[in-house]
């Protein structure tokens, strides 16, 4: 039996009209031919692009005022590793997005907290307090450093959901050093989850905050902080939750800088939630120093989480936030 080799004039015909002068044997011989002329070209070198463009690059060299391929080489090594760089580069938001769903922490998220909603755009901005707002200054300044941490403690013993502390300024210069280069990153917060709708089982997960640092003049800088899950669904209209600010009025003539935090009333963060992510905060940003190895992860981390370097992992971020070791 022999098989019926659907015809193809149709399809010439609606290309050429000659085309239908041609017998299908001669169109394959013609097709033969093309392709042995083809092949007898050079089209594919087998040479190396170096060899091919040999006279190009040492005309560029020279160009360059080089005296060789090499040295031109030698010169661009370190642009094409800054460029091969940038290529490699990853967004680490992306990263934690793809690790809350490996782990369904944003199940869990949703469960622990509902949304706040976002900031108004259209509401007015109020200016930002400095020191002098709660102490004044000039009167500070007749003061001993441990008689104005005296007061400062006592300016926030009645506040409810308030923080404070008196940080030396040699360890504040080693967080700002960071902060200045690395004014954003994420930190872990272990939560209870309720896995129950009587809410009488639970479970620990995690769930992860978004630090935002903000200088808003030379001696006044915010510390910022949102859940991750807030931050991605109102972006820069999303509201903190905690709001540390830290004021260096006092460096220069006592040496320390006041800082003071306040954490939202209608939030899901306690004041021990407030206090864990302060604590690595610190950590994080280099203020306990960089001596131990722990510590240069920590700090490293954070330049990774930057750079979008594919060093970034989250899972040494939560194994870094987590250990006691400092």
């Amino acid at each position: 039996m022999k098989l019926r080799i659907p015809t193809v004039a149709h399809g010439l015909r609606l290309q050429s009209r000659r085309a239908s002068g041609i017998s299908y044997p001669r169109f394959l011989e013609q097709q033969l031919q093309q392709l042995q002329f083809s092949a007898s070209k050079n089209y594919y070198s087998t040479q190396s692009v170096e060899g091919r463009y040999k006279e190009k690059l040492l005309q560029k060299a020279k160009r360059e005022g080089l005296a060789s391929v090499a040295e031109l080489k030698d010169r661009l090594k370190e642009e094409i590793e800054v460029k091969k760089k940038e290529l490699n580069k990853i967004d680490p938001l992306k990263e934690l997005e793809d690790y809350e769903q490996r782990m369904k922490m944003s199940e869990n998220n949703i469960k622990a907290a509902k949304s706040r909603g976002p900031i108004d755009p259209n509401q007015a901005v109020l200016p930002f307090k400095t020191l002098d707002t709660f102490l004044k200054v000039d009167k500070l300044r007749d003061l001993s450093p441990q008689e104005i941490e005296f007061l400062w403690r006592a300016r926030w013993t009645n506040k409810n959901l308030a923080l404070n502390a008196v940080v030396p300024q040699a360890i504040f210069a080693k967080m700002l050093k960071n902060v200045r280069s690395s004014p954003a990153f994420v930190l872990p917060l272990p939560r209870q989850i309720k896995t129950s709708e009587e809410g009488t089982q639970n479970e620990q997960g995690l769930e992860l905050h978004y630090i935002q640092w903000q200088i808003m003049s030379a001696n006044t800088i915010h510390c910022m902080m949102t859940s991750l899950a807030e931050f991605k669904l109102h972006k820069e209209f999303a509201k903190p939750h905690t709001t540390f600010q830290f004021h260096q009025e006092l460096v220069s003539d006592k040496g320390i800088v006041l800082m003071n935090g306040q954490i939202e009333q209608d939030s899901n963060v306690s004041l021990q939630d407030a206090q864990l992510l302060l604590l690595n905060v610190q950590r994080f940003y280099g203020a306990m120093g960089e001596n131990t190895a722990i510590a240069k992860q920590r700090v490293q981390l954070l330049h990774d989480f930057t750079k979008g370097s594919p060093n970034f992992s989250v899972d040494l971020l939560i194994k870094l936030a987590q250990s006691m070791e400092n």
